[in-house]
């Protein structure tokens, strides 16, 4: 594989950005929550509403996006990899990127925090060797479905 590199979101990005999170979100329902609480992201106003909202960083291996992580403040959200590329350190560079840049950022005192569905194991092993703990979990809704979420923070 290719050197991966790490840059600011661009809107030209947003139909790369869309597949990707349209092809992961599935996966990353597994084990969380009933399939059909899935919504391709262009048919789901509040995600998109967020996703658009937020300060966003791609993942490219030559010219092609493999992957994107949002951050709202000290949250971090949206990290999504092409599933074809998962496990090969792409979602493990976005996070450390993004813990930079919101350790860097001087008007927040907050330590970082992320939502993670309780079924989604990579992403909550992944985010467990980057320092993350399970700080809260609580019981919630995904487009009408009952899941259970893990508050992750980062000490």
């Amino acid at each position: 594989m290719q050197e991966i590199k790490i840059r600011d979101y661009f809107d030209a990005d947003q139909s790369d950005a869309v597949l990707i999170h349209d092809q992961a979100r599935p996966v990353e329902l597994q084990g969380s929550c009933d399939a059909r609480a899935f919504v391709p992201l262009m048919n789901d106003a509040t995600d998109l509403a967020e996703f658009l909202s937020c300060r966003k960083l791609v993942a490219c291996v030559g010219q092609k996006i493999v992957g994107f992580v949002g951050i709202n403040k000290n949250e971090i959200g949206w990290l999504y990899m092409r599933t074809e590329d998962s496990g090969k350190g792409i979602g493990r560079k976005l996070l450390q990127q993004a813990l930079k840049e919101i350790k860097e950022a001087e008007h927040l005192t907050a330590n970082a925090c992320v939502f993670v569905l309780n079924g989604n194991k990579p992403a909550i092993g992944l985010y467990q060797s980057e320092g993350f703990q399970i700080v809260e979990t609580f019981k919630s809704r995904n487009n009408g479905y009952p899941c259970t979420v893990y508050r992750m923070q980062c000490f």
